[in-house]
């Protein structure tokens, strides 16, 4: 499993949301570049970064997102208001490897598919769920769309990649939703499926390896000393039994 430690950004800054809720801020470092480069140094290999600005339609942080992807070897994930070709280009220019793709996945998949073709590998689909249903615009709208068969319909069709974030548990520190995980899994085993939100603990992640997750998103977390950068890097070197 890869562990992938976040950095979601708001002027610049690491900050944390509850449930995606913009007035949960919390801050943590003036210096994201720093902290990838700590990341870098414990050995972990991979990095999620999040430009909340972008996805509040607020600001745009693509120089941090630039300085880390020059200032280290991470592979760097990264989305946050993706709503347009244009905007999934920026993010590989600015040096991501692969980029999150949330409601626009739903709004365009035609689209999403033929940018997928062009650049095999280069998208991730970002499936941010609650009560089982995909929600947009940063979270603030619920759909009547179903995420498995969402997941799934995207999967047959060439992605591979999936992130899926419980949205009622992502900064809550109150576990991850393991067995939705489980599920998806089941419905849809070809998928490389990346657990996103309610982590809070090293245990946390000898879980998810068990239930067979590609890879896992560690934020608030690491933030708040309850799982550090050593411990991620052990989480990796786990086997799934």
């Amino acid at each position: 499993m890869i562990v992938f430690p976040a950095i979601d950004i708001i002027d610049g800054k690491i900050v944390r949301l509850e449930k995606g809720e913009i007035g949960s801020v919390k801050s943590y470092s003036d210096d994201p570049v720093e902290v990838a480069k700590a990341f870098e140094d414990g050995g972990l290999e991979h990095l999620h970064v999040v430009d909340l600005d972008r996805a509040f339609k607020r600001g745009c942080n693509l120089r941090v997102i630039e300085k880390i992807a020059r200032s280290t070897s991470l592979s760097v994930d990264a989305g946050g208001g993706v709503r347009s070709e244009d905007d999934y280009i920026s993010f590989l220019n600015a040096g991501a490897k692969k980029v999150n793709i949330g409601s626009l996945a739903v709004e365009k998949r035609e689209d999403i598919l033929s940018w997928a073709r062009k650049m095999p590998g280069s998208i991730i689909l970002s499936a941010d769920l609650s009560e089982g249903y995909v929600a947009l615009s940063g979270w603030r709208e619920k759909s009547r769309i179903e995420g498995i068969p969402f997941i799934k319909g995207y999967v047959e069709s060439g992605l591979r990649y999936a992130t899926v974030t419980d949205i009622a548990r992502d900064g809550m520190l109150s576990g991850p939703s393991t067995d939705l995980y489980k599920k998806i899994l089941s419905s849809v085993p070809d998928v490389f499926l990346i657990a996103s939100g309610g982590v809070s603990s090293f245990k946390d992640l000898v879980d998810l390896t068990a239930a067979g997750l590609g890879g896992v998103i560690v934020g608030k977390a690491y933030y708040e000393g309850r799982i550090t950068i050593k411990e991620m890097k052990e989480a990796e070197c786990l086997q799934n039994v």
